[in-house]
């Protein structure tokens, strides 16, 4: 799909949203926040609570695989209670287990508490994304690249409060996330209109339905491979860095202005020249080789800063496997999402805990492993090409009155 280029010919500008789509992205910004923010402070949970660098990614595995099963009733929640009652109920569920991840005495506590934590983001972050596609102006593209934005923002600050705070105690990050997710709740009770329920109901068989459809099959195994790659970096690349709070929360800094810099300005203008499989492509493969190199040097602290920063110009690539995902299959696209993340969070759900378990034995293996399995999502995406071709060929519909409405009411 190539990006929207109505905005020059007249149609609403990227800034000109309802104030429901803002309400919605400010909340997204504070929410993924919460996954930079724990990074700087794995190292001092493991040494202060004597636990492995596998015990410690834990935290991640949980996470992800209560967000990935969850993802499968998202669809039957929000159709059932309305987009609004959806988030606000996902906000609660994150304020209220990241709380007690601060309060924990034991990584397996804190492990069970980010699992709470995972349905409570799944309920939030898969509303919030067909939301904003639903309601945006000017496109799918576009709301698309305003929800990566948020994604960037929130993923290049959340280190940076995760570092000051995590200086503090390494209690501050959870407990700050617990009050960001609060002051969230009330923008999204404040800004965002009550919206009536679905005509009908989503049914909790419609994303394995939808995964029959090989394009949609295609990219979330894609994106499942690219997992394992994308969470050796985020949750294994602390302990061999071995680094303080401060250092750590301004690498990982660095690393989310560059991916939100790629989704929002790069990818898009690569994208029209180039299409959106050979970018996805491309951007998969600079990232194995950019795993790779930090392979051979893994003992090398230069090296691995400078491959886990470049890292976020690869990563953008999120913008183009999202909008492929949307159109990828003719299902909802709540549905394509919900099927979409089932596969590429409950299946990657092993990767963090196992780039600890290999960083015991080899600094550099994780990084291999991350490696193989993103050039593995390389070949995958080549070998269901024939099923995404229709992707590079398709400009998006505008919504119709009757979509905006029933997700925002009154705009």
């Amino acid at each position: 799909m190539r990006v929207d280029t109505r905005a020059a010919t007249g149609a609403p500008a990227s800034t000109e949203q309802p104030k429901a789509v803002w309400a919605v992205a400010f909340a997204s910004v504070i929410a993924f926040m919460g996954i930079g923010l724990v990074d700087p402070i794995l190292e001092p949970i493991g040494e202060q609570l004597h636990a492995s660098p596998s015990q410690v990614s834990l935290l991640f595995t949980s996470y992800m695989l209560v967000t990935g099963v969850a993802m499968l009733i998202t669809g039957v929640v929000s159709s059932r209670f309305g987009a609004k009652k959806t988030l606000l109920a996902g906000l609660a569920v994150i304020v209220m287990f990241a709380a007690l991840a601060g309060m924990s005495n034991t990584v397996e506590q804190i492990v069970g508490f980010r699992a709470g934590w995972g349905l409570g983001n799944a309920l939030f972050i898969a509303t919030a994304l067909a939301t904003i596609v639903g309601a945006a102006s000017g496109g799918v593209a576009r709301a698309i690249i305003l929800y990566e934005a948020a994604l960037g923002i929130g993923i290049a600050t959340g280190p940076l409060v995760g570092g000051v705070l995590g200086g503090i105690s390494w209690r501050g990050p959870f407990f700050g996330v617990s009050a960001l997710m609060a002051i969230a709740f009330v923008c999204i009770v404040v800004l965002l209109p009550e919206s009536p329920k679905p005509a009908r109901g989503t049914s909790l068989a419609a994303p394995f339905q939808a995964l029959r459809h090989r394009g949609l099959l295609t990219v979330s195994i894609t994106a499942l491979l690219y997992n394992f790659g994308f969470f050796t970096l985020l949750a294994y690349t602390p302990f061999p860095l071995d680094m303080g709070t401060y250092a750590i929360g301004f690498i990982f800094c660095g690393w989310g202005i560059l991916l939100a810099l790629a989704s929002v300005f790069f990818a898009p203008g690569l994208q029209r020249h180039f299409g959106t499989l050979p970018m996805m492509g491309l951007a998969l493969g600079l990232f194995a080789a950019d795993l790779a190199v930090m392979a051979l040097f893994a003992e090398n602290k230069t090296v691995l800063i400078v491959g886990t920063v470049l890292a976020g110009l690869f990563l953008g690539v999120n913008t183009l496997i999202t909008e492929a995902v949307m159109i990828s299959a003719p299902v909802e696209r709540s549905t394509a999402s919900a099927a979409y993340s089932f596969v590429r969070f409950a299946g990657g759900a092993a990767a963090p805990w196992l780039a600890g378990k290999l960083g015991e034995h080899s600094v550099a293996l994780p990084f291999w492993v991350g490696a193989a399995c993103t050039a593995a999502a390389v070949l995958v995406l080549s070998a269901g090409h024939a099923a995404l071709a229709h992707i590079d060929d398709h400009d998006p519909a505008p919504h119709s009155v009757e979509e905006a409405q029933a997700i925002t009411v009154g705009d």
